[in-house]
């Protein structure tokens, strides 16, 4: 499994895009989606949420468990992603893309984001 070198990684599994006019995307790592399992339920934060670094957003549900869902970093959530809402299995098949969860405004620069290299040493050795 490969995780692109140009997103940053959080301990929870979830990954987050470069800023683009203070706006990232979250999405969880194509190694959280293997380990749920098939996903048949999201729910995501509502547009206009302030989520917090660290803290529960939402949840993921597959045919093995229900998951909670962390934000990486903190801010105002400015979209969702209707798609996986309506077909979540997109999670799995398209977990760096077309499978991302939602869009974030950045109250601050993120602390204690992973690089792909740090990630990928953090998940073998766990």
């Amino acid at each position: 499994m490969s995780n692109p070198e140009n997103l940053r990684y959080s301990k929870e599994h979830e990954w987050l895009s470069a800023s683009e006019g203070g706006v990232s995307t979250v999405g969880i790592t194509q190694h959280a989606a293997d380990a749920l399992g098939d996903v048949v339920y999201v729910q995501l934060p509502d547009v206009g949420d302030t989520v917090a670094a660290g803290e529960t957003c939402g949840e993921l549900e597959s045919t093995k468990s229900v998951s909670d869902l962390y934000s990486p970093v903190s801010g105002e959530v400015t979209e969702i992603n209707q798609d996986v809402v309506d077909d979540p299995a997109l999670v799995n098949s398209a977990a760096f893309t077309s499978g991302w969860l939602f869009k974030v405004r950045l109250a601050d620069e993120p602390q204690d984001l992973l690089s792909a290299a740090e990630y990928e040493s953090f998940i073998t050795s766990a």
